[in-house]
Formats: C-alpha cells, sequence, structure tokens
C-alpha cells in the first residue's frame, strides 16, 4: 500500500484520469486541492501532442481548474528536450502532426516542413488529429527512401480516449507504417522515464515523494516503474486490471478512480 500521506509531487495523466472528453471526474477538484493545502504540488503530464498547453490551460480552466503554464509537462517538451540534446538545432524535420505541433516545434527554434522538399534529415511524428493520407504517403516516401532517416515519435499510444469510446492515438498510426515501410520510430513519451525524471529535477523532489497516476499500464504506470517512483493505477480511462499481466509492468497501487485516492490522502 502506498503512504499516500508522504507524497508530495503527483503526475496526473489527463485523458482517462482527471477526465474524459470534456467530463470532469468526480474528486478530481477535491483532490487537487487536497495536494495544495499540504503544501505539495501537481503537475498534468501528457502524452498528448495535439494541443499545445495554453489550449490545455484554457480547456482545464473551462472545467473549473485554475492553471498556469508551470502545472504542464507534456510529450512536446520531452521531444524538444531530446532534439536538442542529439544536435537536431540544424536539421530540416519533417513534422507530421497537427499545425499546433508544428508551430510548437518552429517556436523552439527548429526548422520545420510539413512538404516533401530536398534535405529532409528527420520524421518527427506527433498525435495528429489533423492526419490525411497525404502525410501518411510522404512518411512512407521519407522512411523507404532512406532506411536511416532518423524517426523519433512524441508518444507510443494506441488510442486517445474520448466521451464517446477510442480514436487512433500517435502508437496507432506509427504501427500502421511500421507495417508499411519495415521501420520503426524512436519514442520519446511514456513509457520512457524521462518525463518523470524531468519532472523531479525541475521541482526538486525525490522519488519516494514522488507518484504517477494514470489509466494506462504500458504508458503512464511503465513511465513511472522506469523511473522508480511509486504509481497509482486507475481504472477510470482505457485500462483495465487484465492489462497488467497482458504488459507484466505491475502498478504499486490500483484504484478504481481519482476520488478513491483522495479519500486515502
Amino acid at each position: 500500500m502506498i503512504d499516500l500521506k508522504q507524497k508530495k509531487l503527483f503526475l496526473l495523466d489527463m485523458d482517462g484520469t482527471i477526465y474524459i472528453g470534456d467530463q470532469l471526474f468526480d474528486g478530481t477538484i477535491d483532490f487537487l486541492n487536497k495536494v495544495k493545502e499540504r503544501g505539495g504540488k501537481y503537475l498534468f503530464v501528457t502524452n498528448n501532442s495535439s494541443r499545445s498547453v495554453n489550449a490545455y490551460v484554457q480547456r482545464l480552466e473551462g472545467m473549473g481548474i485554475p492553471a498556469t503554464a508551470d502545472d504542464f509537462l507534456t510529450s512536446v517538451d520531452a521531444l524538444i528536450w531530446y532534439l536538442r540534446g542529439n544536435g537536431f538545432e540544424d536539421k530540416l524535420l519533417y513534422a507530421s502532426g497537427t499545425k499546433t505541433f508544428r508551430e510548437q516545434l518552429s517556436e523552439a527554434g527548429f526548422r520545420i516542413t510539413d512538404t516533401l522538399v530536398d534535405g529532409i534529415d528527420a520524421l518527427i511524428s506527433g498525435f495528429d488529429t489533423e492526419l490525411t493520407f497525404q502525410k501518411l504517403e510522404d512518411s512512407c516516401k521519407l522512411l523507404l527512401g532512406n532506411k536511416d532517416l532518423p524517426w523519433i515519435a512524441t508518444n507510443p499510444d494506441w488510442v486517445c480516449p474520448t466521451s464517446y469510446g477510442s480514436v487512433p492515438d500517435c502508437g496507432s498510426v506509427c504501427e500502421m507504417l511500421t507495417r508499411a515501410t519495415g521501420c520503426r520510430p524512436k519514442f520519446i513519451g511514456k513509457p520512457q522515464p524521462e518525463m518523470a525524471l524531468l519532472s523531479m529535477e525541475r521541482y526538486g523532489y525525490t522519488p519516494e515523494e514522488t507518484m504517477l497516476v494514470g489509466d494506462r499500464i504500458y504508458t503512464d504506470i511503465a513511465c513511472g516503474v522506469n523511473a522508480g517512483i511509486d504509481t497509482a493505477f486507475v481504472l477510470s480511462g482505457e485500462g483495465t486490471m487484465e492489462d497488467i499481466e497482458e504488459f507484466n509492468i505491475h502498478p504499486s497501487q490500483t484504484y478504481q478512480n481519482i476520488r478513491e485516492i483522495f479519500h486515502l490522502m
């Protein structure tokens, strides 16, 4: 059993964990207020690369949750950190993603294109709610034309939950491209540990003080396990108890929802 009273930094997935679609889960605001009352910090950590942080701020405020950009860490943040650390600053990057995704990369100083031109140095894929067949075809041409071309994707999530079910996420689209080309991307977001490690480093918390809360075993919980922190698996989104055995990834604790965690704090 996790000693929730010892936790100070809570890394929270969003879709399926604190809300789904436009519906805020019961207990979310109580939980967030409790963390603040205890002098702790919560950070919304999301693999969704289709929206800017400002869009998330506005969305949460529309649900009654006061938020600032400092409350978020996205897979695009982690992607930018990776690109800067691996010599892509002066490279020409084909970005297959939303307009917002391309704008975030451009604003970070990277050379971005969404059309096939000479001299493309890498393919960058994100969760694309504006996906077209042209982007899929361009990606295939790039990968088949140069098997050594770096291909970097924000996250491996198969689906993104919605109020009516699920839609294909970045991982599903990448798998489709893998089937067509034989190439596989390097994923940056959860389940890789970097987002959790960066969160602790940025805000000065130890692994013992930190807990990740999420609804996906293979991304959220795996990220926490890989980062060496406690994890809380909630059954309010995509994940089921059967996922624990299927993926052989074991959370520190399983809860029905965010309200159950609040009651135990």
